[in-house]
């Protein structure tokens, strides 16, 4: 039956042109059309052979099976309507559907799926929405189940909250009904192909290249970093370029709830949380895995983000041989970053008095980098600290460098400079203690410089 035939059957013909738009009329015909295809190759075709074969030559034969399939559609189609088709449906079967041509769309960092019919994408640091929808709920759903599964993963009623990961490192979560009101919802954090390396940093202006060298000096000489700032400010990728400067021939023991970090160097070992199976059991948080991690004889560890008891365990890593490990949590400002290690430090259980914590925190950390967002999306190392030990009961500390924000121009840019406070380091003894020079001049004020 054809297109205009199935539409006078559906109802008057003349009443679909009134109460749709002909372009809306036309795209639900070929999204039900595209569904028909689809659910007719995967018919004809055993998938499971077609998985087994190379990417291209998969590709090739289910092109050639879409394509048949389609000469047998009575509705007429233009050759770019076709193409269109045979790419959507083999986005679908070999990819994310819908979600493919955003995945790889370098200019896009997050993708946001608020419901099948309204997608976000955000672009140099600002939302926008696009005209990519899927067909329904149930569409959405499909493709949230094929993210989760893929790595083990699962999402259903019973466990309606999924963290995941797509095969390039790319971090997802998705929340389905009944926790999600308005429909699925999926958050794609996307991961570049090639990760950023320090020189990026500078060109971007998010450091500057004595910060560069600060912080090439700190990785190297086994000073533990806790790296903090808010959501989407960054805080994975400068942990991939910090993560750069440590040496070769070190073992280093990545742990993560999904595996994103991308660490250039050939002797790691990345751990990966698990979640409980459908009967509540074999659950390994990462509290597991940083205790495991002590047993692997690491030289350096690397907590991809601390939001719990396992901050506990990682102090007292720090605190017993493991110098030079790496880790990032979410706040606000330093003094923040320091509290709230504290507040998670005491969510392990354990009856551990305030001033005892306070003083494996101060022990432990040695430099405290804070990381921002600015208003016009770009983002920017604001803060860089060192810990200079306990006074009473409060943990004290000293800022190195610091951003200080004078204006903003006639586009919206963020104005302002970036330099150091005037205060030279106590970790500078110990840098070059590790024989790595720094010029002092570094660390003088210098009002007129910087950004």
């Amino acid at each position: 039956m054809s297109l205009r035939a199935r539409l006078a059957q559906s109802g008057s013909l003349d009443s679909v042109k009134e109460t749709a738009r002909p372009d809306a009329v036309r795209e639900n015909a070929m999204q039900q059309l595209k569904a028909r295809v689809h659910y007719q190759v995967i018919d004809r075709m055993d998938l499971s052979v077609l998985s087994g074969s190379p990417g291209r030559q998969a590709e090739k034969e289910l092109e050639t099976a879409i394509r048949l399939v389609l000469e047998e559609e009575p509705d007429p189609l233009s050759a770019a309507e076709r193409d269109i088709l045979v790419r959507e449906i083999k986005n679908e079967v070999l990819g994310l559907g819908p979600l493919e041509p955003l995945l790889a769309d370098p200019t896009i960092n997050d993708i946001l799926v608020n419901g099948p019919h309204k997608v976000y994408v955000e672009r140099r640091g600002r939302l926008e929405k696009v005209s990519v929808r899927f067909r329904d709920d149930q569409h959405l759903l499909k493709i949230i189940d094929k993210i989760a599964t893929s790595v083990g993963r699962r999402i259903d009623e019973s466990s309606p909250m999924v963290d995941a990961r797509l095969a390039d490192g790319s971090r997802v979560n998705a929340v389905i009904p009944p926790l999600a009101l308005d429909g699925p919802s999926l958050s794609i954090r996307k991961f570049a192909v090639d990760p950023l390396k320090v020189d990026d940093l500078i060109r971007i202006g998010t450091i500057t290249p004595a910060t560069a060298k600060l912080m090439e000096a700190i990785v190297k000489s086994r000073q533990n970093v806790s790296i903090s700032g808010g959501t989407g400010t960054g805080k994975t990728t400068f942990l991939n370029v910090m993560s750069s400067f440590i040496p070769a021939y070190e073992r280093i023991v990545t742990i993560e709830d999904s595996a994103e970090l991308q660490l250039q160097q050939d002797h790691i070992v990345r751990l990966e949380t698990r979640p409980p199976n459908i009967e509540g059991h074999g659950e390994i948080t990462l509290r597991d895995l940083v205790r495991n991690a002590l047993r692997m004889r690491p030289d350096r560890i690397v907590v991809g983000e601390v939001r719990g008891g396992e901050a506990l365990d990682m102090m007292q890593a720090m605190n017993t041989g493991h110098d030079g490990s790496l880790t990032t949590v979410h706040a606000n400002s330093p003094r923040d970053a320091l509290s709230r290690l504290e507040t998670m430090m005491s969510m392990a259980g354990l009856e551990i008095p305030d001033k005892a914590i306070r003083q494996q925190v101060a022990s432990a950390v040695h430099i405290v980098i804070q990381l921002a967002r600015l208003s016009d999306g770009s983002r920017r190392l604001i803060s860089l600290s060192e810990i200079t030990g306990l006074e009473g009961e409060t943990v004290s500390m000293q800022e190195i460098f610091r951003y200080t924000q004078t204006g903003v121009d006639d586009r919206g840019r963020v104005q302002g400079r970036f330099g150091p406070t005037g205060i030279r380091p106590r970790c500078a003894e110990r840098i070059k203690a590790h024989g790595i020079e720094l010029d002092n001049a570094m660390f003088n004020e210098s009002p007129g410089g910087g950004l």
